[in-house]
């Protein structure tokens, strides 16, 4: 069968990170021997300035008949000034909750020599596999009311945290489901000593725990869950956690392996799912071939891992890179035995690993 991707590059650096991103899936899909159909969707500062939406009728249609979406980036300060509702992050909001992709993977993991490149000493990073999972389409993002509220001088920025039972069983599920097929560590996240919501939190996920008894589970607030990341970062193994702690976590966990420019990311629903770089739009380095495609390129690991549930294609995408991690680096992540190369040039030379394997070199063992 056929399967469907439709493509969604956006702005800045997306063109360029999900053109590699591309290419890599068709040479997967070719060794597989998968038939693939490739449309493609503007979405964010493009869309709106093609259709003066950020999330066309059409690209949410696209993203509904596909089998899978591979997105870029969006944003950038080109549209900062418009109405809130017009900004392309918005359109990107709205694409999540159109498709009700409300469970976030994000995986921090360091790939081969790249421990020499995280800010942090070498033998407390060594070895982390962390995956965070993030609530994707509630909290405080989406509750309402919210706004800006009253006469200047006396203005009131309005945002609600809502949360309720069903949404919070559905990502913790997902949580213990995930935690079940790595080390059966699952940690939830929350501030249930100061918020309702996170006292709710709490108490289903102990609720559902009876249903994973392989699965070991403990709480952290988020103040030490973050601390706790870049004091021990090996402690963690699976993390579920609400969308704006997930927010800002993922981003600090991804600091651990070295660069953002390395993170995938899968937004799973129970009808879709959306693959992207945890990276944003870097206006200022876009078009000049320097930005790194690894991301984009390891997104497609987990399209192929999540969604066509081929792991064996994911493991070998792992392996191309880190076989070209040990010669070959982007500026982000140069080292001191790399010869440092472009955007384009790191996609040909993962293409050639993916050539050139038929078996997957070793990575970082997973659990």
């Amino acid at each position: 069968m056929t399967k469907r991707i439709a493509v969604m590059s956006g702005d800045g650096i997306g063109a360029e990170v999900t053109r590699e991103g591309l290419r890599v899936l068709e040479a997967m899909a070719g060794k597989f021997g998968m038939a693939t159909e490739i449309s493609h969707f503007p979405i964010g500062g493009v869309a709106l300035d093609q259709t003066g939406d950020p999330l066309p009728p059409q690209t949410l249609e696209g993203g509904r008949e596909a089998d899978a979406i591979l997105l870029g980036a969006v944003g950038g300060p080109k549209w900062d000034t418009l109405e809130f509702s017009l900004r392309p992050e918005r359109g990107l909001l709205r694409l999540r909750a159109g498709l009700e992709l409300f469970a976030n993977l994000r995986p921090a993991q360091i790939y081969g020599d790249l421990v020499e490149a995280s800010t942090l000493k070498k033998e407390v990073v060594e070895g982390c596999d962390i995956m965070v999972i993030r609530e994707l389409t509630g909290g405080i993002y989406f509750g309402e009311p919210r706004g800006i509220k009253g006469e200047k001088g006396a203005r009131v920025g309005l945002n609600t945290l809502v949360y309720t039972e069903p949404e919070i069983e559905r990502i913790v599920k997902v949580g213990f489901e995930i935690a079940s097929k790595r080390g059966n560590k699952l940690c939830s996240v929350d501030k249930a000593n100061v918020l309702e919501s996170s006292v709710l939190w709490r108490e289903v996920a102990e609720e559902m725990a009876s249903q994973f008894p392989e699965v070991e589970l403990s709480h952290l607030y988020v103040d030490n869950a973050a601390m706790q990341l870049i004091r021990a970062p090996r402690q963690f193994d699976t993390i579920v956690t609400g969308n704006m702690f997930g927010d800002i976590l993922s981003d600090a966990a991804a600091m651990i392996t070295g660069s953002i420019g390395m993170l995938p990311s899968a937004s799973i629903g129970a009808d879709g799912a959306l693959y992207e770089p945890v990276h944003g739009s870097a206006p200022d380095i876009a078009g000049k071939d320097i930005a790194n495609p690894l991301a984009s390129i390891l997104s497609v690991g987990m399209l192929f891992r999540y969604t066509f549930d081929m792991p064996e294609a994911d493991r070998i995408i792992q392996s191309a890179v880190v076989a070209t991690l040990s010669k070959y680096r982007t500026v982000d992540i140069q080292g001191p035995n790399t010869k440092t190369v472009g955007c384009g040039e790191m996609g040909d030379l993962v293409l050639q690993q993916l050539a050139e394997t038929s078996e997957p070199i070793p990575v970082p063992a997973a659990h």
